[in-house]
């Protein structure tokens, strides 16, 4: 191999960059000063919440390839609670689909969504309306479908999982430093967010994750010019009746979904969604993994353990709908 060209488990990148997009500015009026200590050994000063705030803004990583193989970039939509994190590493250790995919030659755009991780919280209740929710360890090990509920334990050794278990069970509570606080009907500010960002980037792939998913799903009604194919993970819920033009959809499906009733209703919706979307005359594809013969799958696909299978498959499906890139 000349020295000039990388390894194959080498990736050149000539830039990582980083940004905020949407949000809006609003003011706060006769709220009461407070005196707050905010430096080690420091008196507390007064602390003035009045006045303008920037509320709604989406944080964004851009990876972008010294020599990019595909003209289109992958952008990663994590779920609710969560943030980019999600796509980095897994929580045992291993590469995550961001590596996978510039490995694959796409450049990567990495977010994280209104309120999570490094786009920040606003004031509540002034700001946002009422106060964020926190998931609890107990209710992602069943709603994750880790294993059933009355599985979990505070004991890592006693705690039950599914049968073939495909997420690495063992790091759960690593993976669970990862979750953040969400607020309830926060989707129309983090719409507006995503399509700030699809309106900076341009034609690209979005590939989404749970709620991101859903609003993976949404966008590419809401910015077809933009949004050239989508790839939905276990999306938990689904826009109203699409337009006539849509891009090609991938919708990926794990394990134990029959078993759940929560997961069973999601998955009726987003089914239904993509019936309207098969009749229209759009390129629909289900990848359903235990239909075949792959399982054991939890929510977290692009954690568990068979990781590198999915995004295989994800990349063989994009590579299909662009020959030019095999």
């Amino acid at each position: 191999m000349p020295a000039t060209e990388p390894a194959p488990d080498e990736i050149c990148l000539r830039a990582i960059e980083s940004f905020h997009v949407g949000g809006e500015v609003r003011t706060l009026r006769g709220l009461p000063t407070e005196a707050r200590r905010l430096a080690q050994g420091a008196e507390p000063r007064p602390v003035d919440p009045n006045g303008d705030h920037v509320v709604g803004q989406m944080y964004v990583q851009a990876y972008r390839l010294a020599r990019p193989r595909h003209a289109l970039p992958v952008l990663f939509w994590h779920g609710g609670g969560m943030t980019g994190a999600n796509w980095e590493t897994t929580p045992d250790g291993r590469p995550g689909w961001l590596w996978r995919f510039l490995g694959a030659g796409y450049d990567v755009y990495v977010s994280d969504a209104v309120e999570r991780g490094r786009a920040s919280w606003a004031r509540f209740p002034e700001l946002y309306a009422g106060a964020p929710l926190f998931r609890t360890m107990d209710e992602a090990w069943d709603m994750f479908r880790m294993g059933p509920a009355h599985g979990y334990r505070t004991d890592p050794a006693a705690r039950l999982a599914h049968a073939a278990q495909q997420f690495p069970v063992g790091a759960f509570d690593q993976f669970a430093r990862q979750w953040v606080p969400r607020w309830a009907g926060h989707e129309a500010v983090t719409s507006a967010a995503y399509r700030a960002l699809l309106d900076r980037v341009g034609p690209c792939i979005v590939v989404g994750h749970s709620q991101g998913g859903g609003f993976a799903l949404l966008a590419a009604q809401e910015r077809p010019e933009s949004v050239r194919a989508v790839v939905a993970l276990e999306p938990s819920g689904a826009p109203a009746a699409p337009p006539a033009a849509i891009p090609p959809h991938l919708i990926v499906w794990g394990d134990h979904i029959g078993d759940h009733p929560v997961w069973r209703r999601y998955r009726a919706t987003v089914d239904a969604y993509a019936a309207v979307l098969a009749r229209s005359g759009a390129a629909v594809e289900s990848l359903d993994l235990p239909a075949e013969g792959v399982r054991g799958n939890s929510h977290f696909l692009m954690m568990d353990r068979n990781s590198g299978l999915i995004a295989d498959r994800v990349l063989r499906w994009l590579d299909a709908l662009d020959p030019r890139h095999p």
